[in-house]
C-alpha cells in the first residue's frame, strides 16, 4: 500500500489536565511488563524475559475507561481523513499507558499482524486488525531526554528514517496505520509517559 503520509500528527491536542489524570490513573494501577507480539506475560520465564528485553523494555497497564476514549477519538477520525487513508474502522482495544524509564526502548516493530484475531470468544476482536494506531505523549519532551519516536519508510527505495519530533509538546498525539514500522529510542534521562491505542476494522483486501 502506498502512503503519502507515514503519520499524522496533532500538537498540545489533549488538556494537560487530561494528561496528568491520565498518568496518576496509570500509576494507581499495578505495572506489566511490557511484552511483543501475542506473548502472555503470565507465561514468561527468566531466558524469555531476557530474550523479550533486547527487543523491548518498558512497563505497562491496562485501561478501557470512554473518557479516555472521547477525549482521543475525535483525533483518530480527523487523521484518517485529512492524511487520505480512509479506512474502515470500528472499536478500539484496551488503551496502554507505557512508562519508559531510563535506558528503556522498543525497537523497530509494526503494530499489526499477517493475520485477523481469531479467538471467537473475544468478540471485540474477533475477525477484525489493527488499522490505525496513536501515542499520545503524556508528560512533557522537557521531561527526558532521547525516547524519540520514529517511523521507517515502506518503500525499499526510501531509506530516510521519518523522526517524529513533532509530538514533543505534553498533550502532542500521532496516529498512524498500523502497519508501519516503528521505534521508540532509548530514554536516556527522565521518564516517558504515553498512551497508545489500537482502532480495529475489516481487513483489508
Amino acid at each position: 500500500m502506498n502512503l503519502k503520509y507515514y503519520y499524522w500528527y496533532f500538537t498540545n491536542a489533549i488538556p494537560h489536565r487530561v494528561c496528568d489524570d491520565i498518568i496518576t490513573y496509570g500509576n494507581s494501577k499495578k505495572e506489566k511488563i511490557a511484552t511483543i507480539g501475542r506473548l502472555n506475560e503470565n507465561n514468561l520465564n527468566e531466558d524469555s524475559i531476557k530474550d523479550l528485553k533486547k527487543q523491548r523494555d518498558s512497563s505497562v497497564t491496562w485501561l478501557t475507561d470512554l473518557w479516555i476514549w472521547n477525549e482521543i477519538f475525535p483525533y483518530i477520525e480527523t487523521a484518517n481523513k485529512n492524511a487520505g487513508w480512509n479506512f474502515q474502522l470500528e472499536h478500539p482495544e484496551d488503551f496502554q499507558f507505557t512508562k519508559y524509564k531510563l535506558n528503556q526502548f522498543y525497537d523497530w516493530h509494526c503494530d499489526s499482524w499477517d493475520e485477523p484475531y481469531s479467538d471467537p470468544e473475544n468478540k471485540t476482536t474477533y475477525g477484525r486488525i489493527r488499522k490505525l494506531s496513536v501515542s499520545v505523549c503524556l508528560n512533557d519532551g522537557s521531561e527526558y531526554k532521547g525516547g524519540e519516536l520514529e517511523f521507517k519508510p515502506l518503500h525499499p527505495n526510501e531509506q530516510k528514517i521519518h523522526v517524529c519530533d513533532q509530538i514533543l509538546s505534553k498533550g502532542s498525539l500521532v496516529v498512524f496505520p498500523s502497519f508501519v514500522p516503528h521505534r521508540v529510542k532509548p530514554v536516556t534521562e527522565g521518564e516517558r509517559y504515553s498512551l497508545v491505542m489500537w482502532n480495529l476494522g475489516n481487513p483489508f483486501v
